[in-house]
């Protein structure tokens, strides 16, 4: 007699919920994925500035080494190089003097009783690290 008529079915496409939450999973994943990558971003600023640090500290101490243990008399910044006169060697030019990777601002250097000290220039010194100042100091 009478036939039954089913409804047509088709899982040809995806509902508007479905991609709903697909853009909602992709959203939550670049949202992590983009604090994951500032965090990197800051941890590589900071390991840069502790080499940079640590490389102009070396050069300071082969001055001191080399040039029979004269003083480095440079207040401020050392944006100038590290250059001994007798004999003339250059352990850090002023081209090659490293700089603050984020601000691109010299490293201080102070000098007080035959006690060096070379700081990160700015505020908060180190971004990932809670300290007041980050210094490395050498005594000749």
């Amino acid at each position: 007699m009478f036939k039954k008529i089913r409804p047509r079915t088709s899982s040809a496409g995806f509902t508007l919920l479905e991609m709903l939450v697909v853009i909602g999973i992709i959203a939550v994943l670049i949202g992590f994925g983009a604090v994951s990558y500032s965090t990197a971003q800051k941890k590589a600023r900071d390991a840069k500035r502790k080499t940079d640090l640590k490389a102009i500290q070396s050069a300071l101490e082969q001055y001191y080494s080399t040039c029979q243990d004269s003083r480095f008399s440079y207040p401020g910044s050392i944006a100038g190089g590290i250059t001994c006169t007798t004999p003339a060697i250059t352990f850090l030019s002023s081209a090659d003097m490293p700089k603050d990777p984020k601000s691109n601002s010299s490293y201080t250097y102070s000098l007080a009783a035959g006690v060096y000290t070379l700081c990160a220039p700015n505020s908060p010194p180190l971004e990932t690290e809670s300290v007041a100042s980050y210094c490395v100091t050498g005594q000749q």
